[in-house]
């Protein structure tokens, strides 16, 4: 209206509009911004894709019946915006290409094509110009200059010279905007393989309310899960407010459950544990129950040793505690596929679902009940230093002075080599290992090692790296 276009360089601008404020482009803010829209507009499809730097795509399939129909929905997504004063451009098509043209480029003229019925795409996007194809600025401007300037100009082109004179893509994209294919969308958050949501035709702002939908919700999905024969490991709520603030909670159980009252309890447990209250505000309009991650679980019976309920308790504890305090505070030991003693374990949250997809996991390794323990029950980290006299170099020690008692070796067992892994960067330089179990004259054992061979090492050590129980 005031004759500025996009691209036009700020000396023109303030040719034409002398008083004209320029202020620098914050980017992250409009990307935060673009981010909170699309979290506003998961309230009408769990399928929402981020097209930089203003776009939103909507994958509605399956959804437009709770709006009455494509129209209704189009028009409640735009009047929602708008009352955030935003100007926005919005168009219905067959692929998210054709949508996404007709929304940026279509004239008002085109309003006819706002809503463009199955199978006619291209009728409507043919009037559109070149650059509604998403094109690089060197690929436009030789279509310009070749004098294909629409779509439709494309369109009565054959692929394969448009393919060999602007390149493979160009074909592409010119047949997703005329709706000959269709990808679909990248979403920003992964469909769930369960999902339930209620929406309200009054915002609820009451906690007992609250609770009692979202307690429905748990039972909605218990019995969806049910059908399929599986549990859900990690339950997503979502609470969409009516002024279009969305916040999300998300609880995990250490096994597969479909059991609502396990579900409601970590959830209580999980908005207790908030440091910022859940806030209403003027009410909740949507509340979603998401099931992110399900396993198989099939019908279990009790055993008779009364294990099992001791197993399941144990599980409910690590659900409540990781509930509360957050499932990267519950932590357990895991063992790892190694010969290093102190890298044979490492600390994993209690609930985790995997072991990160780095490596399948290791189980424990199982030792004969009548064999004497190989490691002791507890590592020093790092092992202590000790002054060790041995009868031969290559030996085990006669005795050993430590936290300055001196304790004299009865009986020796060893030695056990272990060497550097070669395969790590920072194993390179360590030197090579002789373990032995020492007992002393007393009756306590120890685990010292030799660091270093001789002519291996200038002053191979000694260090006493944990105690038999």
């Amino acid at each position: 209206m005031l004759g500025l276009t996009p691209g036009l360089t700020l000396a023109d601008a303030r040719a034409r509009i002398p008083h004209l404020v320029a202020v620098d482009m914050d980017r992250a803010a409009d990307a935060a911004l673009l981010a909170r829209l699309a979290d506003w507009c998961d309230r009408y499809t769990p399928l929402v894709a981020v097209e930089e730097p203003d776009g939103l795509v909507l994958d509605i399939t399956g959804c437009v019946h709770l709006f009455a129909g494509e129209a209704g929905l189009r028009r409640t997504v735009m009047q929602g915006l708008a009352r955030g004063g935003l100007t926005v451009r919005g168009s219905v098509a067959g692929t998210p290409q054709a949508a996404a043209a007709l929304a940026r480029f279509g004239r008002k003229a085109l309003g006819r094509h706002d809503i463009v019925p199955p199978g006619e795409e291209e009728m409507a996007v043919r009037p559109l110009p070149a650059a509604a194809l998403g094109v690089s600025p060197e690929v436009l401007l030789a279509l310009t200059r070749a004098g294909l300037k629409t779509v439709g100009d494309l369109a009565e082109r054959p692929g394969a010279p448009l393919a060999a004179r602007f390149g493979a893509d160009l074909p592409i994209r010119l047949a997703r905007i005329l709706g000959q294919e269709d990808i679909g969308i990248s979403p920003r958050r992964p469909l769930p393989p369960c999902l339930v949501e209620r929406r309200f035709a009054e915002p609820v702002a009451r906690e007992e309310d609250i609770d009692a939908a979202l307690a429905g919700l748990a039972h909605r999905a218990g019995r969806i899960l049910a059908e399929r024969g599986e549990g859900g490991r990690r339950f997503e709520a979502a609470f969409f407010r009516a002024d279009g603030r969305v916040t999300r909670l998300a609880v995990a159980t250490g096994r597969p459950t479909r059991d609502a009252a396990v579900i409601m309890r970590l959830f209580r447990e999980r908005l207790a544990a908030l440091a910022d209250p859940l806030d209403p505000g003027f009410g909740f309009d949507l509340l979603r129950l998401a099931v992110t991650a399900c396993e198989p679980l099939g019908e279990s019976q009790v055993s008779l040793d009364g294990r099992m309920v001791e197993d399941e308790e144990v599980a409910a504890l690590v659900d409540r505690l990781g509930a509360r305090f957050g499932a990267a505070a519950v932590l357990r030991p895991a063992f790892v596929d190694t010969h290093i003693p102190e890298r044979a374990v490492r600390m994993v949250p209690a609930a985790r679902l995997d072991d990160g997809g780095t490596a399948p996991p290791c189980g424990w390794p199982v030792e004969r009940p009548a064999d004497p323990p190989a490691r002791p029950v507890h590592l020093f980290d790092p092992p202590q230093p000790i002054e060790a006299l041995a009868e031969v170099p290559d030996g085990p020690p006669l005795r050993f002075r430590w936290r300055r008692v001196l304790h004299e070796i009865a009986r020796a067992e060893g030695p056990e080599r272990i060497a550097p892994e070669w395969w790590r960067d920072e194993a390179g330089e360590e030197p090579t290992r002789d373990y032995y179990r020492v007992e002393d004259a007393t009756g306590r054992r120890f685990w010292v090692f030799r660091q270093g061979l001789f002519g291996e090492a200038p002053a191979p050590r000694w260090f006493l790296h944990g105690i038999f129980a």
